[in-house]
């Protein structure tokens, strides 16, 4: 399952000097500048009794800054009050095209508390702990792959 940028939460997302969001499917989002990276999302319908990868398309511009020296983090949790997966991503600044980060969410007892909500998979990519300023990142999609 593919999610174009328009349907992530990116906070900064609708100031357009922090992110470029354009409405249409085939442009990704850019990142102009933010101190504090969060994009977030959820869909329905997934499985306690599956394991998920949920992670980012993206790529940097030839000006990117910011990256490489601070991790960045994949979340994965399965309803509201679920507990956490979390991925450390190390990006390389020198990365060149378009590659994916990811995370999973392995099956588990702990994943599934009970309750209306837990059908439903939140997952989100962050970096907010450093204060750092960091740009020139494109999202071209987030993307979920169920796993038996």
């Amino acid at each position: 399952m593919m999610i174009p940028p328009k349907d992530l939460n990116i906070v900064w997302g609708k100031d357009n000097r922090y992110w470029s969001v354009p409405q249409n499917q085939g442009s990704p989002a850019e990142l102009h500048q933010v101190s504090w990276l969060e994009v977030t999302g959820s869909v329905g319908e997934t499985s306690p009794n599956k394991k998920y990868e949920v992670g980012f398309r993206v790529s940097l511009n030839p000006d990117a800054f910011g990256w490489g020296k601070y991790p960045m983090y994949i979340m994965i949790k399965r309803g509201k009050q679920g507990k956490a997966a979390s991925t450390k991503i190390n990006m390389n600044p020198n990365l060149k095209g378009e590659f994916e980060i990811s995370g999973k969410l392995d099956k588990s007892k702990e994943q599934s508390r009970g309750g209306s909500d837990d059908a439903r998979l939140y997952f989100g990519l962050y970096e907010v702990w450093s204060g750092k300023w960091k740009g020139g990142l494109k999202i071209h999609h987030a993307f979920i792959t169920e796993f038996p």
